[in-house]
């Protein structure tokens, strides 16, 4: 009789953490957002800090896997050496609101790009001070007119004055692991 409580507790926790992790597949962005980040591959991303962008348009990997697609989330290999960039093929021009959601892995020092100012993802440091490598974290960037404010699990880390009048979203994999689904946009 003890080992149908055990045989049961077994069978749940293994239909629990087998089931697919939620990407983009199962998720619907909030009202007035849309996905900029398909969970199929890297339709509307290019390579970047490169002599030649190279499209990413029906791939699932950039940079020898780097940069890769599993189960619709992007996925930084760090076995993968390389300071190496991805960004949209769309250009911000105006107010925009982008938001993600991303889990740091160990080691994580890896950052994001937008309208000329930099974030830095570094669990327990600085404007990530909250965040736990494993964890998943919800980012925002919101461009309203020169002001860039940087929210984290919806706390303000960061306001700052915005550079560039037209840029791209920039995704930088410097060290470490870091997964990231859901990118989405409202403009």
């Amino acid at each position: 009789m003890r080992i149908f409580p055990l045989v049961l507790l077994l069978t749940s926790l293994t239909a629990l953490f087998s089931g697919p992790r939620a990407g983009a597949a199962d998720f619907t962005p909030e009202p007035g957002f849309t996905l900029l980040f398909n969970g199929k591959n890297l339709d509307g991303w290019q390579t970047a800090k490169t002599p030649k962008p190279e499209p990413l348009q029906g791939k699932t990997e950039a940079f020898g896997g780097r940069f890769k697609v599993v189960d619709g989330i992007l996925v930084y290999d760090p076995a993968v050496k390389g300071n190496l960039y991805i960004e949209t093929t769309k250009e911000f021009t105006k107010d925009v609101h982008i938001k993600l959601d991303f889990q740091a892995g160990p080691k994580c020092n890896n950052d994001f790009f937008l309208r000329g100012t930099k974030f830095d993802v570094v669990p327990g440091v600085k404007e990530t001070k909250n965040v736990k490598e494993g964890d998943w974290s919800t980012l925002e960037i919101i461009v309203q007119g020169d002001k860039v404010e940087h929210k984290v699990g919806g706390e303000t880390v960061r306001t700052s004055k915005a550079g560039a009048a037209n840029t791209r979203f920039m995704l930088r994999a410097e060290f470490g692991a870091i997964q990231i689904r859901n990118i989405r946009v409202k403009e």
